[in-house]
């Protein structure tokens, strides 16, 4: 197959980044003198065929949503974000206030992160009012990342690339450990960073700035990544788009951060601040902070692991640059949950790095150092078979395993006895455990996060894992709102339900009269 914009060179002339010309074996342009040169890369695009890629990305969401659903199904969450996540969406599918009331009663949820591209989600709540239907679309989200990023690959590398860097990016740690975290927003990020990435590769500049316009709504801090899409928009010779789109998105990084977030918050404030300036209760000067950025072997395993997915050969690609922002602010952070390899905070870089790893081989192919042009034939088989490797330490590997889908266990039994308890309708505090299966029909709180509501229902999971073990949770619940009175209504197991004896308040905080 055609290898399109190949680089003949690995030298790069002075102030400027390595061009994308094709190089002297690429193959001879027949196009007539009238044509735009970007009828090369639209004639291979044509040439590509779509479907094994929609298959890979089908077999992707499955394993993606397989994982998920069962381990929902087992009580597994493993935060309450799910929750949060579905009390925000089925806000929106109710044409009301992202309110959660798992932050707090009341709570605004664009005063803790700016996302409101969760609304798109509701169409699909109307249909499926359950938190399996995010789940079901970060699986979709994250598949179409993959078919973006492999179908690219060939069109730009050819042969069967594309399908190797489609099994590499769908097996990557960083897509496997967000899937195990249940649903975040970030979900939509993924795809739209594929497309960015792969409109720059294609030098279909404008696309590259249209695609990049909505990451702004998916979370506060992507505005700077935005200006990195700007700033290589202005390198590669689209100046004026480039210094708007930069300009762009510095505005709205700011402005998010200063002006919109703290107006919803009721605080008045952006509350993440903390994570870069306080150690626990300890304050730390921005200079500590910045020279604190590799302190921590934590930090440099994942910063190798991230380039080590890729054969190292996302070094070769100025993409590398778009990864910058969110590893800026999680290598800041004082919180080590963002330094590691768990959690979602590394999918929205996945993308990005495996359509570097493309463009890093397609710039070494002709590379005048041998070792570096040998090792390019064979950098995306490494990288995929690092991918298959690293599998049997990931989540996915699990669904090799036969527990995975009991879920006639006997803790699972004894949850959803717990949930039969708990009426439709009632306003129910409780802790992780339950939380994301009672919020599609329920007012859900998080356990000691709502003083003065005196909910209809506080139900726990005296396994949660709680700095002191509950003795007696009748007396837990009257402790956590003195204000009413509770006696046992379900005990099964670890779970335990407790409904109200007294009166609802008259007043309930976060709760607008009619």
């Amino acid at each position: 197959m055609l290898e399109l914009n190949k680089s003949g060179t690995d030298r790069s002339e002075p102030g400027r980044l390595p061009a994308q010309d094709p190089g002297p074996d690429a193959a001879p342009d027949t196009r007539p003198a009238g044509d735009s040169p970007s009828s090369g890369p639209d004639a291979a695009a044509d040439r590509v065929p779509l479907r094994p890629y929609l298959i890979a990305g089908a077999i992707l969401c499955a394993l993606y949503f397989l994982y998920s659903s069962f381990q929902y199904a087992r009580f597994g969450s493993p935060s309450w974000d799910l929750g949060i996540f579905e009390q925000e969406v089925r806000a929106y599918a109710g044409f009301d206030a992202p309110v959660v009331d798992i932050k707090g009663p009341g709570y605004l949820i664009l005063g803790d992160h700016f996302s409101p591209i969760v609304a798109l989600l509701a169409p699909l709540y109307w249909i499926w009012p359950s938190a399996e239907s995010l789940l079901f679309a970060q699986a979709a989200l994250f598949a179409l990342g993959a078919v973006i990023v492999g179908r690219t690959t060939q069109q730009i590398l050819g042969g069967r690339s594309g399908l190797c860097v489609t099994v590499a990016y769908g097996l990557s740690w960083g897509i496997q450990e967000a899937v195990k975290a249940d649903f975040h927003e970030i979900a939509f990020a993924v795809p739209l960073l594929a497309l960015v990435c792969r409109a720059l590769l294609l030098k279909r500049y404008t696309a590259a700035l249209l695609w990049s316009l909505p990451l702004v709504l998916v979370k506060e801090d992507l505005g700077a990544t935005v200006a990195v899409v700007g700033f290589l928009l202005f390198v590669y010779g689209r100046r004026l788009q480039g210094a708007l789109l930069a300009a762009f998105g510095v505005a709205a990084f700011v402005v998010t951060l200063v002006v919109l977030i703290p107006a919803a918050s009721s605080a008045g404030r952006y509350d993440y601040w903390t994570k870069i300036d306080k150690n626990g209760e300890q304050d730390v000067s921005m200079l500590d902070s910045v020279l604190g950025v590799l302190d921590s072997s934590v930090k440099i395993e994942m910063l190798v692991f991230l380039i080590g997915i890729t054969a190292f050969m996302a070094l070769r690609s100025p993409l590398t640059l778009l990864i910058l922002p969110t590893l800026g602010w999680r290598l800041l952070s004082q919180d080590s949950n963002h330094w590691g390899m768990v959690w979602h905070y590394s999918a929205i870089l996945m993308p990005v790095l495996f359509l570097a790893l493309a463009d890093g081989v397609r710039r070494s192919r002709g590379s005048h150092r041998p070792w570096l042009a040998s090792y390019a034939k064979v950098a995306v088989p490494v990288a995929a078979a690092i991918a298959v490797a690293m599998t049997q330490h990931l989540p996915l590997r699990d669904l090799l395993r036969p527990d995975t889908y009991r879920t006639d266990d006997a803790r699972s039994q004894a949850a959803r006895a717990a949930l039969a308890a708990i009426p439709a309708g009632s306003r129910v505090e409780t802790d992780i455990t339950l939380m994301a299966h009672l919020t599609s029909d329920r007012t859900v709180y998080w356990v000691g996060g709502a003083p003065g509501t005196a909910p209809d229902i506080v139900a726990i999971n005296l396994d949660f894992g709680w700095s002191r073990p509950i003795q007696d949770p009748v007396a837990y619940a009257e402790q956590l709102h003195p204000e009413a009175r509770y006696r046992l209504k379900h005990r099964g197991g670890s779970f335990v339900v407790m409904e109200r004896t007294t009166p609802e308040p008259a007043t309930i905080p976060g709760v607008r009269g009619d």
